[in-house]
C-alpha cells in the first residue's frame, strides 16, 4: 500500500506490517494463555517445545514472551540459524552470548556452560530460544540435552525453548532423541486463529493504524479468515492486498468482490 491508498482509506500507517513494537502486539486469549504458560515454564526454570504451522504466529508469541520477561533476572538469547553442524552451532551460540569463540567444539561448549553457571551466580536465569528447530542437524539434537545437564543433572540452570513446525515434535519423539524430549517439560501447539480471533485482530490493527469507521464488513472478515485458514501471516497478506484493491477502486469499504479478486490472483 502506498501513501495515497492510506490517505483514501483514512489510515495513518500501514495496518498489517511486521514493524509493530512488542508492547503493541495483539494476541487472542488462546495465545495469551500460551505466552502465560511459556512464562510460567521459564520462571520454574523448565524447558519448552513449541510447534505450529508456518504463519501461525510463532514469532508473535516469542516477541510477546520477550516483552514479558524481566531483563534483570532473565536473559533471553535467540538463534534462528540452526542449520549448522554441532561445532558451528555452538560457535554461533557463543557469538550470540557475547563470548569469544574457541577453536574446538569442546572449548566452545565449555565456554557456554561456564557462562550459564556464572549467570546463575548473578541470579540471572538464561533462556535459549532456538527457532526453526525442525531444521536442526541430528548431531546437534544428539548433543543438546547435555547442555541442560548440570551437577549430575541435579540443577536447572537453563531454560531451552525449541520452536518449529509440527514435524519437530515427530523428530523429538524418536527413541534416538528421547534424552532431549524428556527434558522438555512443556509441549505446546500453536493453533490457527478462530473466526472470532481473526475478526478481533483485524479490527484492532485497523484501529491502531487510525481507522475511524468501518472498512471491513463482517462478511469480508469471515472471507479473509477462510482464505487464510486462520494463519496470521496469510491474514496480513490477504487483507493488505484487499485494502489496496478497494482503495484503487475508490471504495472506502472492502467489498466481497475486492476480496474475491485477491483470492483469484493467489490461485492463478
Amino acid at each position: 500500500m502506498n501513501s495515497a491508498d492510506l490517505r483514501f482509506l483514512g489510515l495513518r500507517t500501514v495496518p498489517f506490517t511486521k514493524e509493530v513494537a512488542d508492547a503493541d502486539l495483539w494476541l487472542p486469549s488462546s495465545k495469551v494463555a500460551l505466552v502465560d504458560e511459556l512464562c510460567d515454564a521459564i520462571n520454574a526454570r523448565e524447558s519448552v517445545l513449541l510447534v505450529g504451522d508456518s504463519g501461525s504466529g510463532k514469532t508473535c508469541v516469542l516477541r510477546a514472551l520477550r516483552h514479558r520477561l524481566t531483563p534483570s533476572t532473565r536473559r533471553l538469547t535467540y538463534c534462528s540459524n540452526v542449520t549448522l553442524g554441532r561445532r558451528d552451532f555452538y560457535r554461533q551460540l557463543c557469538s550470540a552470548l557475547g563470548l569469544s569463540t574457541k577453536a574446538t567444539a569442546a572449548a566452545v561448549f565449555a565456554a557456554i556452560t561456564a557462562d550459564i553457571e556464572n549467570l546463575t551466580k548473578e541470579r540471572t536465569h538464561p533462556v535459549f530460544v532456538l527457532d526453526e528447530a525442525h531444521l536442526m542437524h541430528q548431531d546437534v539434537l544428539d548433543h543438546l540435552h547435555i547442555l541442560m545437564n548440570f551437577d549430575w543433572d541435579s540443577q536447572a540452570l537453563l531454560s531451552l525453548v525449541l520452536v518449529g513446525l509440527p514435524e519437530l515434535g515427530d523428530r523429538l519423539r524418536l527413541r534416538r532423541n528421547s534424552s532431549l524430549y524428556s527434558r522438555l517439560h512443556h509441549r505446546l501447539t500453536l493453533e490457527p486463529l478462530s473466526p472470532e480471533d481473526t475478526a478481533e485482530y483485524l479490527r484492532r490493527r485497523l484501529e491502531q493504524a487510525g481507522a475511524k469507521g468501518e472498512i471491513l464488513t463482517g462478511e469480508t472478515m469471515a472471507l479473509i479468515h477462510e482464505a487464510a485458514s486462520g494463519h496470521l501471516r496469510d491474514v496480513d497478506r490477504i487483507t493488505t492486498r484487499a485494502l489496496r484493491t478497494a482503495a484503487r477502486a475508490k471504495s472506502k469499504l472492502v467489498e466481497r468482490h475486492h476480496l474475491l479478486d485477491v483470492t483469484r490472483e493467489n490461485e492463478a
